[in-house]
């Protein structure tokens, strides 16, 4: 019996990325094929994705980047990866095709719907990004990794959650260590967007607690490669022990071993949040379409797992006074982290799979 085969078309960033690697990872252990279709640079994120995903790069383009004659190639470009996902849907067609988003997925979404092939929407973000706006009319299912999102007229949701990596499930619920008067951790993670004002407001934030609570911290900071530098010598000529990285490939252990968490919300960032079960402090990019990352912040924030500081209040002292207060407060740390586990959706990826093989007609037995 030939094996399904399930296309995943995202790219563009983590936020797209990490949820479809999850998805794949739930796919093949059911026994499906997997392919993705993403670009150059969604490639860049395959690292995780299992050595038995097929990759398949194809082209596409952005409006939102380049100049004017980067822009005017825009339409050829996709055309060009329409056709060309066409054709490979032709040669090895796809039961169900689900799109994770950005700009890389639309060649696939669309010869998918020019094939009629069955397909899927999943949206990460409390307010859907521009590709999935497009689709959502188009596709049989919109899955939510947010909740509620703001959804066209017309079109119903249903709320899976988030898929997390394995690396990330794995740590579900992982027991935490409430901070005290010995070595605790905190990790920054800013994304691929907007990392820079954390890398401004973060270190000099941590430099004014208290001596004898400073003496104890050890930073996990995730700055861009230009700030890499500038950051690791404030925190250095603060005494504060940090390491300080462009891209930090084990997250997940050192969210498990953070007494607190500073980051932006980005839908995959709340969601690994969400299920190791931290208390975070968050900070919504301001320039996010739509202002999603706030909506990605309000459950947590909500259940009273996390402080939200928007971007235009966030200063050294305002952050400083929140480490304090939850780095101060064992038991309140306790119930952060309790409450964000609450909220967390572990079994996404399940959730997911059952959409995929239901709108195949191919639903089975766990």
């Amino acid at each position: 019996m030939k094996q399904p085969l399930l296309m995943i078309a995202a790219g563009g960033t983590g936020g797209h990325m990490f949820p479809a690697q999850a998805l794949a990872e739930e796919m093949l252990r059911r026994g499906w094929r997997v392919k993705l279709s993403t670009d150059a640079r969604g490639a860049r994120y395959t690292g995780g994705f299992p050595h038995s995903t097929q990759i398949e790069q194809i082209s596409s383009a952005t409006f939102a980047r380049g100049g004017l004659l980067a822009k005017a190639v825009v339409p050829f470009r996709i055309a060009g990866g329409i056709v060309a996902a066409v054709v490979r849907m032709l040669r090895d067609k796809p039961d169900v095709v689900v799109g994770f988003g950005g700009y890389p997925s639309i060649p696939a979404m669309a010869a998918a719907t020019a094939l009629r092939i069955p397909r899927m929407i999943h949206e990460q973000n409390g307010v859907l990004g521009r590709v999935n706006q497009i689709f959502a009319k188009r596709v049989l299912a919109v899955a939510c990794g947010t909740w509620p999102t703001e959804l066209p007229d017309g079109i119903e949701g249903y709320y899976v959650g988030n898929p997390v990596r394995r690396a990330v499930l794995e740590r579900a619920e992982a027991g935490y260590i409430v901070p005290g008067d010995y070595p605790m951790e905190l990790l920054v993670i800013g994304g691929s967007q907007g990392a820079r004002i954390l890398s401004d407001v973060v270190p000099p934030a941590i430099a004014q607690l208290p001596m004898e609570m400073v003496r104890n911290i050890r930073v996990s900071h995730q700055a861009r490669e230009e700030d890499q530098e500038r950051v690791s010598e404030y925190y250095a000529e603060a005494g504060i022990n940090a390491d300080v990285q462009p891209f930090f490939d084990d997250v997940p252990r050192r969210m498990t071993e953070a007494q607190l968490v500073i980051s932006r919300s980005g839908a995959s960032s709340v969601a690994d949040i969400g299920v190791i079960g931290r208390p975070s402090i968050l900070i919504p990019y301001a320039a996010a379409t739509g202002d999603h990352q706030t909506a990605n912040a309000r459950g947590l924030v909500d259940a009273g797992a996390a402080i939200l500081i928007p971007e235009d209040a966030l200063t050294p002292a305002a952050l400083a006074e929140q480490i304090y207060a939850v780095l101060d407060n064992p038991n309140g740390a306790l119930q952060m982290a309790s409450a964000a586990h609450g909220h967390a959706k572990p079994a996404a990826a399940l959730e997911l799979a059952v959409m995929v093989e239901t709108l195949a007609g191919k639903e089975t037995e766990q």
